[in-house]
C-alpha cells in the first residue's frame, strides 16, 4: 500500500505531468524513491527545476494520496500505475500515455482483442444497426469493446457488447465514482460486471470540456483498431481516428451517404485515406488477421536450436500472439528498438516473421 501512496501522489505534484513523472521514474527508480532522493541530486535530473523539487518536496501530497488510496479500497478501483505489470500493455506504446489509470471492473485490461467504436452523439437507425450487426459478426472472437460511455454511437457499442456477452470499458474523461451522463448509470453498473470503466481522473473530478480530447487519446490506445461508425465534420470521434492514426494504429471509417451529415466525417477520413473502409466484418477480420489461428502461424517447422539468441527472445513472444506491434515486442522481449529492427529484418530473410500492417508482425 505504501508504494501507491507514492505512485498516487507523484501524478499530484504541481507541475509534474506524464513526460516529467517517467523522467523521475527512470532517474530515481521508483515512485517512492523520487520523495526520498537528495535536493542535490533531483538537481542533476534534466528538466527538474528549484520549484518543482520545491513541490516534491511538500508532503501535502502524499497525504492526500493517502486519502485517494483509501478511497479506492472503499469503491473496489484499482489504482493502474504505468510501471504495474497490470497496467494496459496497449497503452504503455503510446507516448503519452498517463502515469496513473483509475479502473473499476472485471474485465481483463490486456485482451487478445481490443477494438474502440466512436461515433456520434446523435446516432442515426442506420448507424445503430451497423454498430450491431458488426458485433454480431465480431462476437465469436471475443474482442473487448472499448469506447466513450457518451450519448449515441459510444452508449450503442456499450450495449450491444454486453447483450452479446462481450466484455467493453468506458473510458471517461470525468472521476470512475461519477457517471456522465447520468441517464447512463444502468448500463454502466452492467459494464463493471462485464467490463468497466476507466479514468485518468480521481475520485469526484467532473467532466469538464478539455478533459473530452485527452480520453480519446486512451480510448485509442487501448484498442488495435478504431472504428468510426458514424461522425460529422467534426468532432471527438475524428479527434480520437487523429490520435490512432498519430499512435501507427489501424482506423477504419463506415461509409454513408454523401447527403447525409452524419456520414461525413467517416467518408472524408476513407476519402483523405485516413481510415480502411468498413463494410462488414471480415474487413476487420481481414485486415488485422484474426483469420490466422495461433496455431497456425506456429505450423512452419522451425528448429529453435538453430535460432540466434536474439531470434529465440523475438520467437518466444510471437508464438503466443496474433500479430504484435514492434513496440510492444521491444518490450516483452526485453530487446532495445536498434536492435529488434535488425533482427526481424534478418528472421523476414529466413522466412521465420512476416510483418502486417500498422508495424506490426507474426510467425509465418
Amino acid at each position: 500500500m505504501q508504494e501507491k501512496i507514492y505512485q498516487v501522489a507523484v501524478g499530484l505534484i504541481p507541475g509534474v505531468g506524464a513526460a516529467t513523472t517517467k523522467t523521475l521514474i527512470s532517474y530515481c527508480g521508483s515512485a517512492e524513491q523520487i520523495f526520498k532522493t537528495p535536493k542535490g541530486k533531483l538537481k542533476n535530473i534534466p528538466g527538474i527545476g528549484d520549484i518543482t523539487i520545491q513541490n516534491i518536496q511538500d508532503t501535502t501530497v502524499l497525504h492526500d494520496a493517502e486519502e485517494i488510496v483509501k478511497r479506492s479500497e472503499k469503491l473496489d478501483t484499482q489504482l493502474l500505475f504505468y510501471t504495474d505489470p497490470d497496467y494496459p500493455n496497449r497503452l504503455k506504446q503510446i507516448p503519452d500515455a498517463p502515469t496513473l489509470l483509475y479502473y473499476k471492473g472485471s474485465a481483463a485490461v490486456n485482451p487478445v482483442k481490443s477494438i474502440a467504436i466512436v461515433g456520434t452523439r446523435k446516432a442515426t437507425e442506420y448507424g445503430k444497426s451497423v454498430v450491431r450487426k458488426l458485433l454480431e459478426e465480431l462476437a465469436s472472437y471475443k474482442p473487448l469493446v472499448v469506447s466513450g460511455l457518451a450519448y449515441g454511437i459510444d452508449i450503442q457499442a456499450h450495449r450491444d457488447a454486453l447483450d452479446l456477452g462481450l466484455e467493453t470499458i468506458g473510458v471517461m474523461a470525468n472521476g470512475t465514482d461519477i457517471i456522465y451522463p447520468s441517464v447512463h448509470k444502468n448500463t454502466a453498473a452492467k459494464m463493471i460486471e462485464q467490463g468497466g470503466l476507466m479514468s485518468e481522473y480521481t475520485f469526484g473530478s467532473i467532466a469538464e470540456p478539455m478533459r473530452f480530447p485527452a480520453r480519446n487519446r486512451i480510448i485509442a490506445g487501448m484498442a488495435d483498431v478504431t472504428i468510426v461508425v458514424e461522425a460529422t465534420q467534426s468532432g471527438g470521434a475524428l479527434i480520437t481516428a487523429d490520435i490512432a492514426n498519430s499512435y501507427d494504429r489501424e482506423v477504419m471509417a463506415v461509409p454513408g451517404r454523401i447527403n447525409d451529415i452524419t456520414s461525413e466525417g467517416c467518408n472524408n477520413l476513407i476519402k483523405q485515406n485516413k481510415a480502411h473502409t468498413l463494410t462488414s466484418a471480415s474487413d476487420l477480420i481481414e485486415l488485422l488477421n484474426w483469420d490466422i489461428e495461433p496455431s497456425q502461424k506456429a505450423s512452419k517447422n522451425i528448429i529453435l536450436s538453430e535460432l540466434e539468441e536474439e531470434e529465440l527472445m523475438i520467437y518466444a513472444v510471437l508464438v503466443d500472439t496474433e500479430g504484435i506491434h514492434i513496440d510492444e515486442l521491444s518490450w516483452k522481449s526485453q530487446l532495445p528498438m536498434h536492435r529488434i529492427s535488425s533482427v526481424l529484418l534478418q528472421m523476414e530473410f529466413k522466412g521465420l516473421v512476416k510483418a502486417l500492417s500498422g508495424k506490426k508482425f507474426t510467425l509465418r
